[in-house]
């Protein structure tokens, strides 16, 4: 049975897509630091491999699809955005905040040959799917070749 699990990459190997994060972030009208290019929250993401896709699934509640943005570069794909700050009624003050805010900066590698130019992503009741189909392995398939004389 294959691993149905694929690597998740930590903040600090968000270096590849430097230029890509600071556009967004830009884009989303936010200014930072070198420092904080892995974002100020870490929505949970799920990762799924069937025979034909992979599947991403992050949890962004409250989000809406104008502020994500996800890219594809060098079999990563990277989900970037900003998540609202919830703001209490008015006389009223939070008493436990556990939820995270701002934005964030996921990244999962593809640890299979995938078609990124076919992949969908849809936002539904605060979850983001992206699947991304896989292309076939060739691999074990008898291929002959022409033999050309002269």
């Amino acid at each position: 049975m294959r691993s149905r699990v694929h690597a998740v990459v930590l903040p600090s190997e968000i270096g590849e897509f430097a230029d890509e994060v600071r556009r967004v972030f830009f884009e989303l009208g936010r200014t930072f630091g070198l420092e904080s290019l892995a974002g100020e929250c870490s929505p949970a993401l799920d990762v799924f491999e069937a025979d034909d896709a992979v599947e991403i699934t992050v949890d962004l509640p409250g989000v809406e699809a104008s502020a994500i943005r996800v890219i594809v570069k060098a079999g990563a794909v990277l989900v970037v955005g900003e998540k609202p700050v919830r703001r209490g009624v008015a006389d009223s003050s939070f008493h436990l905040v556990e939820r995270g805010f701002g934005r964030f900066a996921r990244t999962v590698r593809l640890a299979c040959a995938c078609d990124t130019a076919a992949a969908r992503a849809r936002l539904t009741n605060g979850e983001l799917r992206i699947t991304i189909p896989k292309i076939a392995d060739r691999r074990g398939q008898a291929i002959r070749i022409p033999i050309n004389a002269g």
